[in-house]
């Protein structure tokens, strides 16, 4: 365990805090179809889980040799709010976290690798946007996201703390690698619904990654966090 007190989680937020990976891959497939483009269920979490549009954009043009009609963006947007209306729901646990989080006086943020209107539609189409008011971030803040360590360094800055004093929590082995050139301990969560059938390989690339340890459950990560107050 890397020395240091744990002092803020920075938490992803697609597969993490709420359950929208599994949604947002089908749709994203659905969407690729649309373009001659077919991919099975692992080539999408392989290529695209924690990805943002714009890297969905770039994969579209060079597969296809084609750039996307301008509308493509806000057509992706539209299918899959409307899927996360439907049936959008917080991760087991997620609400006991926060609440363990404060009680503790540990701070606590967002750093998703999408768009800030991804994000806040999520935030309160979940009830989740009052925890997170003022410290939710997108990587629409900086020049790089994951797997470069740009967005976990500016959250990390505007919560106040250090990297070593931080914990990630990430279900995408890009974020994971983010977190590891930022220098900030990670925890590789397995629990989405999207990485049901491949938990032990996904773990293997975590700790491939850095991370220094998996979990299933997001209460797990308590028992680091105490581990690391002495």
């Amino acid at each position: 365990m890397p020395h240091g007190r744990t002092k803020a989680v920075i938490f992803d937020f697609d597969g993490v805090l709420v359950n929208s990976e599994i949604i947002a891959l089908a749709e994203l497939r659905d969407s690729l179809s649309d373009f001659g483009i077919r991919l099975d269920w692992n080539e999408l979490i392989d290529t695209f889980l924690g990805a943002s549009f714009e890297d969905i954009q770039a994969y579209v043009e060079r597969e296809t040799g084609k750039v996307p009609e301008p509308g493509f963006r806000e057509s992706w947007y539209a299918r899959l709010f409307a899927r996360y209306a439907r049936g959008l729901k917080v991760i087991p646990g997620v609400l006991e976290l926060l609440d363990q989080l404060d009680a503790r006086r540990i701070g606590y943020c967002v750093a998703s690798g999408g768009s800030y209107k991804r994000l806040d539609f999520a935030l309160g189409v979940t009830g989740l946007r009052s925890r997170f008011d003022g410290r939710a971030f997108s990587a629409d803040s900086v020049s790089r996201g994951k797997p470069e360590p740009d967005l976990f360094l500016y959250a990390a800055g505007r919560l106040g703390v250090g990297p070593r004093d931080c914990l990630v929590v990430e279900d995408a082995v890009a974020g994971v690698r983010a977190a590891t050139a930022a220098g900030i301990p990670s925890l590789g969560f397995v629990g989405g619904s999207h990485l049901a059938d491949r938990r032990a390989m996904h773990g293997q690339q975590f700790r491939g990654a850095g991370a220094i340890a998996v979990i299933e459950d997001l209460r797990q990560m308590l028992t680091f966090i105490d581990d690391r107050l002495v």
